[in-house]
């Protein structure tokens, strides 16, 4: 079973490095030996989009493999299951319960019902306890629902389907996806209350370099914790984007040691570089530090 909350997290599940979180056809078994070199921090095996009908039962059988085969390094494992509705779904769960996966991954979560279902069948099939569910938000429904979806117990992950998401709004997909904000900030702000991770939907054009690069940095501004992807290429601007930098590192680094300074010396008001700091700055530049030790330790 991998492990979703190693040590150097502290104990915070959402500290785990989860930058670029990559869909692999599991019907591909090149694709399956490739993503065994990627720099990705998670891998989704999916068995639901990217397989054809005919290929549905092999890739099952191939995602099982994979997740169990202890050749993926520190990456984060799970697999994107066949829905409910389909006559495969069932079946990927209970193949993917014992399978070693960290998560199985959801899709088209309507309700909370759906993900009572789907914990039901994990239970009686004999998931570990720490299997979780990434449940995806890609409907209407799913936005109206999402604070209750991600308070279950199983769910640790909100994951934005945002094409499919648009479709069903009717919306355009445009740079800067201002018809997609709110939702995606609804979703966002239920996860946080529920102190769970949440991942940015996929960017569609794999050439357009700057475009995705935009886009990666428009979800970290958001407070995402990093973006499903869909071609290893988009991998290392990923990471780049959703790691501290080295300045960000040395900042959180000087604010940490100014303010124990100034309570070392009763002060009650402490600045670096002319700005004030307070209790919830030295909070984000712990977690800047814990998130750059997370990612350390996952490239170790």
């Amino acid at each position: 079973m991998t492990d979703s909350s190693p040590n150097h997290t502290n104990g915070d599940p959402t500290l785990r490095p989860r930058r670029s979180v990559l869909y692999m056809p599991a019907a591909n078994e090149r694709a399956l030996e490739k993503a065994k070199t990627l720099p990705a921090d998670a891998i989704i095996f999916d068995l639901e989009d990217a397989v054809a009908p005919d290929a549905k039962i092999a890739a099952r059988a191939n995602a099982v493999a994979a997740t169990s085969s202890g050749e993926y390094g520190n990456r984060e494992l799970t697999i994107r299951c066949n829905g409910l509705d389909t006559e495969w779904g069932r079946d990927d769960l209970v193949a993917a319960s014992v399978s070693g996966a960290s998560a199985v991954v959801i899709p088209k979560v309507g309700s909370i019902e759906t993900v009572h279902s789907v914990a039901s069948i994990l239970d009686l099939a004999g998931a570990p306890p720490a299997m979780a569910i990434w449940a995806m938000i890609e409907t209407p429904t799913a936005i109206f629902d999402v604070r209750q979806i991600v308070r279950h117990h199983r769910v640790s992950v909100l994951v934005m389907g945002t094409n499919d998401l648009a479709r069903e709004l009717r919306a355009a997909l445009v740079p800067g996806r201002h018809p997609l904000l709110p939702h995606l900030a609804t979703a966002l702000a239920s996860a946080r209350e529920s102190g769970k991770v949440i991942l940015d939907g996929v960017y569609n054009d794999v050439k357009d370099a700057e475009g995705f690069r935009a886009e990666c940095v428009q979800g970290a501004e958001m407070g995402f914790d990093g973006k499903t992807l869909i071609h290893p290429g988009q991998v290392e601007i990923c990471n780049d984007v959703w790691a501290p930098t080295d300045d960000e590192v040395v900042h959180a680094r000087r604010v940490i040691d100014a303010f124990d300074e100034g309570l070392r010396e009763g002060r009650g008001v402490v600045t670096v570089d002319g700005r004030m700091i307070e209790n919830l700055h030295v909070a984000n530049a712990r977690r800047v530090l814990a998130v750059a030790d997370a990612i350390g330790s996952l490239n170790s």
